[in-house]
């Protein structure tokens, strides 16, 4: 059995104040992509995990293995997986390529096992597994808040293009909320942001993107800012960091302009990525 896990980007991210629990409260716009992983997942004796890249732990550590165990401990269920899955998404991107691959795996057990799981189940035990997840098990334009558990969807018109690139270096979200400084830091509006999604308004959509976290992985990654100052510079409209970074994703109408500046911005990523903002009708 196969389950897409799709990427996203944050249209605009505000990262309100720091919790007692060491969290910090949010408020994003977040959308899916048409870009994914794809996980296979089969009943089997043991358990066991392919996947075309290498570099993945086969431990907890991994977000699959992390959900799975997650669900096991809540349902309690013996069976063990076989795992195929096929890696498109950066990692340390801003993306939730983790946390899409965690989604897609409760998703599938949820289907193979045939478990009654609400969505507001679903939403609490993926919390459990990563902050980013509940929204990838949803796959809708949303408004999310508190650390990435309340989350309201909303219909979205995104009658533009995305381009998706990534520098050679990542950025630790740990340190980049850590380095966070709150009095010289800039706060979007996220409602500004979501009415505009809501009514197509692509002039407003560019004006209201924003990410309170671009200030520290800036200095934690100079390329960041050097890859959205070259993409402006190539004629996007709205160009913004995803997340902690390091992707940095440009806005456009204009398929001429999204494919010259994919080709020019080569020089300088590692990885790029043409795409648009998910359709459910597609």
């Amino acid at each position: 059995m196969k389950e897409r896990a799709y990427a996203k980007i944050n249209l605009s991210l505000d990262v309100v104040k720091r919790r007692d629990d060491g969290y910090h409260e949010l408020n994003m716009i977040m959308v899916p992509l048409e870009f994914y992983d794809v996980l296979s997942m089969e009943i089997s004796d043991e358990m066991s995990m392919e996947s075309n890249a290498g570099y993945l732990p086969k431990t907890e550590k991994n977000t699959i293995i992390k959900a799975i165990e997650v669900l096991r401990k809540e349902y309690g269920f013996k069976e063990n997986f076989k795992i195929v899955l096929q890696k498109h998404i950066p990692t340390q991107a801003g993306l939730a390529g983790g946390s899409a691959d965690a989604a897609a795996a409760i998703r599938l057990i949820k289907r193979l096992l045939k478990i009654n799981m609400s969505k507001e189940k679903m939403i609490e035990l993926a919390k459990k597994v990563g902050a980013d997840v509940p929204f990838c098990c949803i796959n809708k334009p949303a408004l999310v808040s508190g650390i990435g558990e309340k989350i309201i969807p909303f219909e979205a018109i995104t009658d533009f293009y995305v381009l998706l690139v990534k520098p050679y270096k990542g950025v630790s979200t740990k340190t980049a909320f850590e380095m966070l400084d709150f009095e010289t830091a800039y706060h979007p509006d996220c409602l500004q942001m979501k009415q505009a999604l809501e009514m197509g308004d692509y002039e407003e959509i560019i004006h209201a993107l924003g990410n309170t976290l671009e200030q520290p992985s800036f200095k934690l990654v100079p390329e960041i800012a050097k890859i959205k100052e070259r993409l402006i510079e190539l004629g996007m409209d709205g160009v913004l960091m995803s997340g902690s970074g390091s992707t940095v994703f440009g806005l456009t109408q204009s398929e001429e302009c999204l494919d010259n500046a994919a080709k020019e911005i080569k020089k300088i990523a590692s990885f790029i990525r043409k795409t648009k903002i998910r359709d459910k009708n597609r």
